[in-house]
């Protein structure tokens, strides 16, 4: 069998990692990486790469930025041309980013099938683009592996035939497990002293200047007695720049970092009291882990983090954080478990299914 593994972005090689580790179990497969370029900083994808273990990719589309149309597209052109050459049994795509989208509809169109890993997730929000890559690759794709209950249930509301439909657990926890193994704590704060950690990178928190300036303003209130740790997405770092908000961020309980690689943000979080973020893969690492989240966001395509796990839907203003960071000094112990197959065994089922249609 020959399989196409498709990334793009940063959340995209956490997922795609452990299959490719564990393909090596799999004699009858080959599998090959394409390595879509939508993520376009080079050294920093080249430190994603092999601190996750990645071998080099077969095929690298280097699209880099644009619009979502013009970047959707160029993925599409330079990918059917990799279909064609190779012709793949299945295409494996993860997430919910442009790549995601665009080589499930380049493969289908081919007649290839497709596996979209993280299939079923739903915020409701049809304003998130990730939301609409989301919808569209599931309603076309022919292998549907979930992470959580709730994906169970969109599918099957949205008419998805039950044998398309897998629960196979979290591909992400797979990575965070292996990747903890040899984890060096050496990078972190120094001592015991108690910390928070903060991403903030959604257009919609960090695209307006009164809406980053009130989450900011929040967010310095709260390093005034918690400090804060923070590497800064260049979209957010652009945003704070054009706004002239980097003054919010000069108190002393703020330390600002350029964007970390996977291993050194991976150490620092997992000592967080605590972590703010809109990151959807966040809600699902500290939920892993037990560590306290509060979710800058107004809805969460994860429910099970806040259902069964350790997340806090916030909502996207500061006096809305201000109360939930209040409620969790209250109770910084927030009692979650661990959801069903969350247990670094994802990818080794998944790809028992592929082999076994």
């Amino acid at each position: 069998m020959k399989i196409l593994v498709v990334a793009g972005a940063r959340p995209n090689f956490m997922k795609i990692a452990p299959l490719m580790r564990e393909a090596g179990a799999f004699p009858d497969i080959e599998m090959l990486l394409v390595h879509t370029g939508q993520h376009y900083d080079h050294e920093m994808s080249r430190s994603f790469f092999e601190q996750l273990e990645i071998r080099e990719p077969d095929f690298h589309l280097a699209v880099g930025s644009g619009s979502h149309a013009a970047q959707t597209a160029r993925i599409m052109v330079e990918f059917e041309k990799i279909c064609i050459q190779n012709k793949p049994d299945v295409v494996v795509v993860v997430g919910d980013v442009n790549s995601t989208l665009a080589c499930s509809i380049t493969a289908r169109k081919l007649a290839i099938q497709v596996a979209h890993v993280e299939a079923g997730l739903r915020s409701g929000d049809l304003e998130m683009p990730e939301e609409l890559n989301r919808i569209v690759t599931d309603a076309i794709s022919n292998f549907l592996f979930v992470t959580e209950d709730s994906g169970m249930q969109n599918l099957r509301n949205e008419g998805k035939p039950d044998d398309s439909c897998f629960y196979v657990g979290n591909i992400m926890i797979d990575t965070l497990f292996h990747s903890l193994k040899s984890l060096q704590a050496s990078k972190t704060p120094d001592g015991n002293s108690r910390f928070a950690v903060l991403t903030l990178h959604r257009p919609s928190n960090v695209d307006s200047a009164e809406k980053l300036k009130d989450i900011l303003t929040a967010i310095a209130e709260i390093a005034a007695e918690l400090p804060i740790h923070f590497p800064v997405h260049p979209r957010t770092q652009n945003s704070i720049k054009r706004f002239h908000l980097a003054h919010l961020l000069e108190g002393p309980g703020i330390t600002l970092y350029p964007p970390l690689p996977y291993m050194e943000f991976l150490a620092l979080w997992t000592r967080a009291s605590v972590v703010f973020t809109d990151s959807g893969g966040l809600q699902e690492e500290t939920t892993a882990l037990s560590i306290p989240c509060l979710t800058l966001r107004e809805n969460t395509e994860r429910p099970i983090t806040i259902t069964e796990g350790t997340n806090t839907l916030v909502g996207t203003t500061g006096s809305k954080l201000l109360k939930a960071y209040q409620a969790f000094k209250t109770a910084p112990d927030r009692q979650g478990k661990v959801p069903h197959l969350w247990d670094g065994q994802t990818a080794r089922r998944i790809l028992e299914i592929l082999t076994a249609k």
